[in-house]
């Protein structure tokens, strides 16, 4: 049904094609998992007009990911774009502009990206991991400084689908999204030049083993960019959600940033660095026509929106950079 063959070709081009043959095996496992709503996602990407678009990476006003089409698209072609895309809603990550459609997603990524950018290791011909990428935005937005391969991992079976749409139109060459999941990326896989593990660790529940796991996915010197939620507090400050946080169920730690610098510490990295902290805005996470879900404005203290609506301190994202 999907083919990962460019992925296995562009591995062993970096020289971990010994790697290719146990991601078949997990690639089998995982793409076989059954799931009711295939059918419709499947049904809506082949209904994707086909609109012949041109090479490169192309990022308009610094956010919007830009698949530009060759010719002019007429109504027809774009009515038929927009309504097989909707199908695949909702879009959580974004923005995106295919061929004029312009996917305006709930989350404004382009936002902390910018925040991360600045604080981060060349990424030319880099060996590159998106843990838990979503639809993929980040996975493109590093494409941008020409890793010799950016590889997204995540379960989620409608992201899949969304980045298979997009890729699509965009043909991004060096950019692969697995359907899996951090537990099943293979034993002792230490091939990383650089891990972004972002809006992953809070929902970890023991997160030193994560920790020290995601040390032992990279290379030796490798890069971590780890981005999470964080508190005000000091080395000792850790919030543990009694219930949900924000809305989001499954959530266990929200360390101080100095706390989460311990953390690290005792999970054996090194050259620790908080690259930025910044309150989540109203205009960061939003909801939007591609995704009408509550969002941000539904689980902040209407009244307080230092507050979440179950009376805790609303979300300060905190960005770190560290080396095995």
């Amino acid at each position: 049904m999907f083919d990962f063959e460019k992925f296995y070709k562009c591995m062993t081009r970096c020289g971990l094609g010994k790697w290719n043959e146990k991601f078949e095996i997990i690639l089998e496992n995982a793409v076989n998992k059954p799931d009711g709503n295939l059918p419709d996602w499947m049904k809506a990407l082949s209904e994707l007009p086909d609109i012949e678009t041109e090479d490169g990476i192309f990022i308009k006003d610094n956010a919007w990911i830009t698949a530009k089409a060759k010719k002019e698209v007429d109504s027809k072609q774009l009515n038929d774009l927009k309504t097989a895309l909707m199908k695949l809603s909702p879009w959580r990550k974004g923005p995106f502009d295919i061929c004029g459609v312009e996917i305006d997603a709930e989350w404004r990524a382009d936002i902390k990206w910018n925040h991360l950018i600045k604080g981060i290791r060349d990424l030319k011909d880099k060996i590159v991991l998106d843990l838990g990428c979503s639809n993929g935005y980040y996975t493109y937005r590093i494409s941008e400084y020409n890793p010799a391969m950016v590889l997204g991992i995540d379960p989620s079976r409608i992201c899949w689908m969304q980045f298979e749409a997009l890729q699509k139109y965009l043909k991004y060459p060096n950019a692969f999204y697995l359907p899996i999941g951090f537990e099943d990326m293979p034993e002792n896989c230490a091939i990383f030049d650089t891990i972004f593990a972002m809006g992953i660790l809070y929902h970890r529940r023991d997160p030193f083993d994560f920790l020290r796991a995601l040390k032992y996915m990279l290379k030796n010197g490798g890069e971590l960019v780890l981005e999470t939620i964080t508190i005000e507090g000091d080395e000792t400050t850790v919030l543990v959600p009694e219930n949900r946080y924000a809305g989001m169920k499954n959530v266990w730690f929200f360390p101080s940033d100095k706390a989460l610098v311990v953390w690290l510490k005792k999970a054996g990295f090194k050259n620790i660095s908080v690259v930025d902290k910044y309150m989540t805005t109203k205009e960061e996470q939003r909801q939007t026509l591609w995704m009408t879900n509550e969002s941000l404005n539904n689980w902040l203290d209407p009244d307080d929106w230092s507050k979440t609506i179950e009376g805790l301190p609303a979300p300060v994202r905190t960005i770190i950079t560290c080396n095995r």
